[in-house]
């Protein structure tokens, strides 16, 4: 299987590329995206790094591209050692040199049943899975700026979930959530988790962030007031109303 087969492209509206592998276990098929900017590219998160991602990206020759993981799960970073300037938060930035399964549950991944729905190359084995280290090169932090030159993203550290980051576009009110918020059940019950925590971001998002559209780590985008409303279920489901 090439990689332009193994991805799904699509235009996401809002000047965005939506990335998606249709043929991994659906637990662990992440969206990515990609925004074109006047000085250099912007990729948010890179998948599972089964095949080459690069190659189906919409790349500008000579342009750089800064690939930029939200967190450091195994579903969105499998692809970031391809590209040469990385971007993470910058409390996990030592995790990003050696890419280990107790933070990036690779090995959870590795014990699916069904890994993938169809097999990306002869001979591919799921026991053979394991992600690269794409150490950073760009060190992010709540807000700090995120330029491409004619439009920019502030980034907001959004935890709970786990120490995640999130990239907000106020002029135009895009917000990329990562796996801080998405269209789904949402994930509080792992190690890296902290329900506190995403209890305080669920009324960040409620009070503070002004979002028209926001693309998830997973689902289909959602505009503002469905943002709102998936952030005030789960405090009414937690006790953090």
């Amino acid at each position: 299987m090439t990689p332009a087969e193994w991805y799904r492209v699509s235009d996401a509206g809002h000047g965005v590329t939506r990335i998606t592998e249709p043929f991994v276990d659906p637990y662990y098929s992440a969206n990515l995206y990609f925004v074109r900017g006047r000085d250099r590219d912007l990729l948010v998160d890179a998948g599972m790094g089964i095949l080459p991602l690069r190659p189906v990206l919409p790349l500008t020759e000579g342009k750089p591209v800064l690939a930029l993981a939200t967190h450091i799960h195994v579903d969105h970073v499998g692809a970031l050692h391809e590209f040469a300037d990385r971007a993470g938060l910058a409390a996990e930035a030592a995790l990003y040199e050696t890419m280990p399964d107790a933070a990036t549950y690779a090995e959870e991944y590795r014990e699916r049943e069904m890994p993938v729905t169809r097999s990306p190359s002869p001979g591919w084995k799921i026991a053979d899975y394991r992600l690269k280290p794409a150490p950073l090169t760009e060190l992010l932090r709540e807000g700090d700026t995120v330029d491409l030159g004619d439009r920019s993203f502030a980034v907001l550290e959004l935890p709970g979930h786990s120490p995640c980051i999130a990239l907000f576009d106020a002029e135009n009110g895009v917000l990329f959530a990562g796996d801080a918020i998405y269209d789904d059940q949402l994930l509080d019950d792992m190690p890296c988790s902290d329900r506190a925590a995403y209890r305080a971001t669920m009324r960040r998002l409620i009070d503070e962030i002004d979002a028209r559209i926001v693309f998830g780590g997973h689902g289909e985008p959602f505009d503002g007031e469905r943002m709102r409303e998936i952030a005030r279920g789960y405090l009414g489901q937690t006790g953090g109303a």
